[in-house]
């Protein structure tokens, strides 16, 4: 059990605690993953988080890491969506670790769009929930807002070949409920319900509602589109209640329960049992004033290593001062792919 893990994700926190907790994590998984101690043999003390060792986000896509030991039970196996061809990171669940997640996921969620139990509608199929042993990160991320949830509806239909939007779901929920919360990929909030060719019916039936729209996934296939975040959030909340809003967050499915929310100031905050180091592309050493690659890590990793991950994602550190939206902490902006490297799906900037 972390100890810092708890319901206030954005308070200040101890950075000596968090790198003590980091380094017996990686000690864990030298002492009980083979694979692990083989790619990092050496043992060092490390006087900062840019001192830990990682893993190259790719390795997951050829290997499916393990930490064996007493008290860790491998429950299924999550996999990011991947294009066409492309092959999936595959990443092991275990009880211990997806304890700590749906508790990490669940207070940052509910520092975004508050703790009132509503109606959650997912812009997917019911059907991709079955499926034997294995989850995908796009169901993954939708359940990990059904603990704010009073009931669970799920809008599209691609039993025909392609995604119908089913609004006869829709109607039945806004004639009984005034407050709802609605998780999609990104793109499909743009293509399943702001420009899915709503019924006339529904859009007045949502006008004065309350709707916290909750996406992840990335922005490439919006920008091929030419859509830009203005635009989807003004189509998202046009004739709404004034209250409500739209929360664009960033993650790794090789570091589940762990995301980083777009505030109002256009910053990603981090949580305080995770932290985010700025690398130079070439050289990897730290940057604090430039953009590179993102390394991310938390302590709610006990199954297997996937603590400390090296990104193909570029971004830049934003100084240390509390954010213009008022929460303390670290910060920082996503910027782009690397160039040339490979689409991660509902993973991709």
């Amino acid at each position: 059990m972390s100890r810092l893990l708890d319901d206030r994700p954005f308070a200040p926190r101890d950075d000596v605690a968090f790198l003590r907790e980091m380094t017996e994590l990686t000690q864990w998984h030298r002492a009980h993953c083979p694979e692990y101690v083989r790619i990092w043999p050496v043992e060092s003390e490390p006087k900062s988080t840019a001192d830990l060792p990682f893993l190259h986000v790719g390795l997951f896509k050829r290997l499916l890491l393990q930490t064996r030991a007493e008290g860790i039970v491998h429950q299924r196996t999550l996999l990011s969506s991947s294009t066409t061809g492309n092959q999936p990171s595959r990443i092991s669940l275990d009880e211990r670790s997806s304890a700590l997640q749906a508790r990490s996921s669940l207070a940052i969620l509910t520092e975004m769009v508050g703790p009132e139990r509503r109606p959650l509608l997912v812009l997917d199929d019911a059907r991709n929930l079955r499926q034997r042993g294995e989850v995908s990160a796009r169901i993954a991320a939708a359940m990990a807002l059904r603990p704010l949830a009073c009931e669970t509806h799920f809008l599209l239909d691609e039993s025909a070949g392609r995604a119908r939007t089913r609004w006869e779901s829709l109607a039945d929920v806004l004639t009984r409920f005034d407050d709802l919360l609605v998780y999609g990929l990104t793109f499909l909030l743009w293509t399943a319900w702001a420009k899915a060719g709503m019924p006339d019916e529904i859009r007045k039936q949502l006008a004065g509602k309350r709707v916290h729209f909750v996406h992840s996934g990335g922005w490439k296939k919006l920008e091929s589109l030419q859509v830009q975040q203005a635009e989807l959030e003004r189509e998202l909340l046009a004739g709404l209640d004034p209250r409500s809003g739209v929360v664009d967050f960033y993650g790794l499915v090789e570091q589940i329960g762990v995301v980083f929310p777009l505030c109002s100031a256009g910053a990603r905050h981090v949580p305080r049992w995770a932290d985010v180091v700025v690398r130079d592309p070439w050289t990897l050493a730290p940057l604090h004033n430039e953009p590179g690659l993102l390394q991310l890590m938390n302590v709610l990793a006990f199954g297997a290593p996937y603590h400390s991950i090296l990104t193909e994602d570029q971004g830049q550190l934003l100084p240390h001062e509390t954010c213009p939206c008022g929460r303390p902490g670290k910060r920082f902006q996503l910027l782009s792919r690397l160039p040339q490297s490979e689409t991660r799906g509902c993973a991709n900037v």
